[in-house]
């Protein structure tokens, strides 16, 4: 690690506050009917966040259609309790995955290597089914947005690998 990054990971801030969006049209269907929805990927995302000392601002079940999903983007861009979201589900290629084309419309800025070192990781762990991921980062008004398959192994190797160990660093240059 070079240097500069050494001391920009220094100066970042140390505890984030994360909103946890899971695009899954099925899962929100079963909420609004009472049944109770089992959530491997938002418990483990949860339980990596909070091991680690950031805070949970929210935590919600939407639909992976592009109303919910930009009034979910939009009460995280007007809230201060956020540093950072992440959208767990809707970036595979089915023609109902629309998390990454609507998300993707409130960045200001790509983080193309986001994605790009997640289907490497993958590809290692998957082999070629790694291609059939969109997964992808931005930020906007100085938060950190991830985009991230809806399966446990990724969500694992995501927040391992990159989301955990660069977000402050990511939240404190999109503040500058």
């Amino acid at each position: 690690m070079s240097e500069s990054t050494k001391k920009h990971k220094a100066e970042a801030p140390k505890k984030l506050k994360f909103g946890i969006f899971i695009c899954s049209t099925s899962r929100y269907q079963e909420s609004k009917k009472g049944k109770h929805v089992e959530d491997v990927s938002g418990d483990l995302i949860e339980s990596l966040l909070k091991n680690v000392g950031h805070i949970i601002s929210f935590r919600k079940i939407i639909p992976d259609d592009k109303s919910s999903i930009e009034k979910g983007i939009r009460y995280a861009l007007n809230s201060a309790d956020v540093d950072a979201v992440v959208l767990c589900g809707g970036t595979g290629i089915a023609p109902s995955d629309v998390t990454v084309e609507t998300v993707s419309l409130f960045f200001e800025k790509v983080l193309p290597g986001f994605g790009e070192i997640f289907r490497r990781l993958s590809f290692d762990k998957i082999g070629s089914a790694a291609v059939l991921s969109r997964a992808i980062a931005g930020v906007a008004k100085g938060k950190a947005f991830f985009c991230i398959p809806g399966s446990p192994d990724a969500v694992k190797l995501c927040f391992e690998k990159l989301i955990l160990p660069e977000t402050a660093h990511i939240v404190k240059h999109a503040r500058e």
